[in-house]
């Protein structure tokens, strides 16, 4: 049972670093689903996973952060 959890957990590997990272990982889980059984597409989307830059978003602190700041 637990080489089964194991295995799972080496499959979906590329899906599990994409989210860890920060991208978005639908594109990514759908591709691991569907080639992720070959070799070559397991490693492609690992490499997806780690060399792609992920998104950031940045958001700007509410205005009580600026001491002395008003509208």
């Amino acid at each position: 049972m637990i080489h089964l959890a194991i295995v799972t957990l080496l499959y979906f590997l590329p899906t599990i670093l994409a989210a860890h990272r920060g991208h978005r990982v639908t594109g990514i889980l759908v591709l691991n689903v569907l080639v992720g059984w070959t070799c070559i597409g397991w490693i492609a989307l690992l490499l997806w996973a780690v060399l792609s830059t992920p998104r950031y978003v940045v958001v700007p602190p509410p205005y009580a952060a600026y001491p002395g700041w008003r509208r």
